[in-house]
């Protein structure tokens, strides 16, 4: 006979929470198992249950299993294993069965294999109250997180001008990897509020700046935080909201004109001011607001240009960003993979492999110059050309930099960025005096070098 498993939310906190279809099923099982007694409802729902009820608990599991995954597992395993005894289960979780809870999910999957059947009996979340709590409507844009997912996290992978509830931050341990993730995105000073109890008697809210969110001790299986958004226009999906609206036929005429092609010299621009900004910290001075502005032109130019390809339908934002996601991932197998490396060279080495083997399952051909732009700064380019020309066994650059003997003498014996620059100076004076660009002259010398040297020596 096929057997029955009901899996019964308790909702999140008293036993008024219970609905009546909740309470019908608890009262009326023969077989109850709670995946953890540690719930404000379970002493007087035992004292409400027949004699006759078998009542099993979870919380051994816990005890003997490491992981989390592993106790979910068992828990599983231990329900499918009372199926031979009993023809109807009724299994009892904290909250929503489909909110937090990873063994609904494996009980409905794995149901067949045992010929079982699983119905939902829903309770109220954690969520609601928790949001209520902290005076927000869920219809704002709210999102939810698991906090063991986000402690895992190296940046949090939500939107900072969105609220955010990080649900089941049952340890201080846990609280304190929450932290350091959330630390990536939110400043150390922004409010936080721990909720304990949610929407129960017991209701607790602490405000407490994130930074020292793990200083005490006031976490338990009935806490969660809240982190409230970053001010108006923090987060990239703002940024490109207003891209968005400013191409939109009631956006800016002139942004609505640009084309790729059109950008193409803005993109350069930006990115040399963002140089520009970086360089000017060489006295030891902190240029960061200066820095934060140019590179926040430099993703406008970028994010104007993914929006363009949107509405010429060509590509859009996910495309961007998961095509260099998932390269990144695939050319550091030694971070995310098993490759083991004994050093940056060992890095670089792996990486032109790699590389290689992209281009060859796209028929393509290595060549001495791959990767190398063809709008990139003259200086720029020539220094690429260089590095490629030395890994292929054209160039020696020592000898390169050191056959000159006028140039030698007038970089003297100390060689640093300021004598180099010097020395550089007084060559585009030169270049000027006889009329010629010394940004074409390079570039036209390195494109010549280029054709000069087309395949690799040997």
């Amino acid at each position: 006979m096929r057997v029955t498993i009901s899996i019964v939310g308790l909702g999140p906190g008293p036993l008024d929470q219970l609905t009546l279809g909740a309470w019908k099923a608890l009262t009326g099982a023969r077989h109850l198992i709670l995946r953890t007694d540690r719930h404000p409802c379970v002493p007087e729902l035992l004292a409400a249950l027949p004699a006759e009820t078998v009542v099993q608990s979870c919380d051994d599991l816990y005890e003997t299993h490491a992981e989390f995954e592993q106790v979910y597992a068992a828990v599983v395993d231990r329900i499918f294993a009372a199926t031979h005894q009993s023809e109807a289960i009724v299994y009892a979780v904290p909250g929503s069965p489909w909110v937090g809870e990873a063994t609904t999910r494996q009980l409905v999957e794995q149901a067949a294999e045992y010929d079982a059947t699983v119905e939902i009996i829903d309770g109220l979340s954690f969520v609601a109250p928790c949001f209520g709590a902290a005076g927000v409507d869920l219809m704002d844009g709210s999102q939810v997180i698991d906090a063991m997912l986000l402690a895992r996290q190296h940046h949090p992978t939500v939107d900072v001008n969105l609220p955010l509830l990080v649900g089941q931050i049952y340890a201080r341990w846990l609280a304190s990897d929450v932290k350091l993730t959330l630390l990536n995105a939110y400043p150390a000073e922004h409010p936080v509020q721990v909720i304990r109890a949610a929407g129960g008697p017991n209701q607790s809210v602490i405000t407490v700046p994130l930074a020292e969110l793990d200083h005490e001790e006031r976490f338990d299986h009935l806490a969660a935080l809240y982190v409230p958004p970053l001010p108006a226009n923090s987060s990239f999906t703002a940024l490109q909201e207003l891209v968005a609206h400013l191409r939109a036929p009631d956006g800016c005429p002139w942004d609505r004109e640009q084309t790729l092609a059109s950008l193409r010299k803005d993109l350069l621009d930006e990115a040399a001011e963002v140089l520009e900004a970086i360089d000017a910290e060489t006295d030891g001075s902190d240029n960061s607001p200066h820095i934060a502005e140019e590179l926040g032109d430099l993703l406008l130019v970028a994010t104007m240009m993914t929006q363009i390809a949107t509405k010429e339908g060509r590509f859009q934002m996910g495309d961007v960003i998961r095509e260099v996601v998932t390269k990144l991932i695939r050319r550091h197998p030694h971070v995310f993979g098993d490759v083991d490396v004994t050093g940056v060279d060992n890095v670089l080495r792996n990486w032109d492999a790699i590389k290689a083997a992209e281009k060859a399952a796209k028929g393509l051909k290595p060549g001495p110059w791959d990767g190398i732009p063809a709008a990139l700064p003259a200086l720029e380019k020539a220094l690429k050309v260089q590095s490629k020309a030395a890994k292929a066994g054209i160039l020696d650059r020592s000898r390169t930099a050191h056959g000159e003997p006028a140039l030698v003498r007038a970089l003297g014996e100390v060689v640093d960025a300021r004598r180099v620059g010097e020395v550089l100076w007084q060559l585009v004076a030169l270049a000027h005096e006889h009329h010629i660009d010394a940004e074409d002259a390079l570039r036209m010398y390195t494109v010549q070098y280029r054709r000069d040297h087309a395949a690799p020596a040997g």
